[in-house]
């Protein structure tokens, strides 16, 4: 049974990224857009709070992260669930081990990431991006290891809520392209946007 639903998976991901990379140059113009403003934004607050080549806010899964929700909108490796439970959960696993083990960083970076793959499996949340996350805490600068469990909030959560942001409004600006993949908003967001320019024209 669980060799079948791998094997389902695994034809269902395959497809979705063959469909999301077919060269469709609209597709392609809303995920430009869709990162360079949320990546954008994230480091236009990070360069007016924070000086050096230390970008606390400016975390690099957030690179990885805008791949998915953006360019490949459909996956359900993109979606909100995920997106977030899958950072915060890496962040609270990274932050946590690098805590108990603080001087071996080959186990404590092998632990962070494995424990948090494990957890977002676990929890329905897998977002690859979130290894990065995990690892993140572990190795980087001391301005990083200071934040202590305050890295889960801020830079994670605050950056991701800004990516989530920048995607639910991007993402769904065009009838062709629907995030997330529940098409309830996705409906009612052009619904109401036909509604307005009703008025507006009459």
């Amino acid at each position: 049974m669980p060799i079948k639903k791998i094997k389902k998976g695994y034809r269902k991901t395959r497809y979705i990224l063959y469909k999301e990379t077919l060269i469709d140059f609209k597709e392609h113009f809303w995920a430009f857009v869709g990162s360079f403003i949320g990546i954008g934004s994230i480091a236009y607050f990070n360069s007016h709070n924070f000086v050096g080549s230390d970008a606390v806010f400016l975390i690099g899964s957030f690179g990885a992260s805008s791949v998915l929700i953006y360019g490949i909108i459909q996956s359900p490796f993109s979606q909100p669930r995920n997106l977030i439970g899958g950072h915060l959960i890496s962040a609270f696993v990274g932050v946590t081990v690098q805590l108990l083990l603080p001087d071996i960083i080959w186990l404590s970076s092998a632990l962070a990431v494995s424990l948090s793959i494990v957890l977002m499996q676990v929890t329905r949340t897998l977002h690859p991006p979130g290894g990065t996350t995990a690892l993140i805490a572990v190795i980087s600068s001391d301005k990083i290891k200071d934040l202590g469990y305050w890295y889960v909030l801020s830079p994670i959560l605050t950056g991701v809520l800004i990516l989530l942001f920048v995607a639910l409004v991007v993402n769904n600006l065009t009838e062709s392209r629907s995030y997330p993949t529940n098409n309830k908003y996705h409906k009612k967001y052009h619904t109401f946007r036909k509604r307005i320019t009703k008025k507006l024209q009459a």
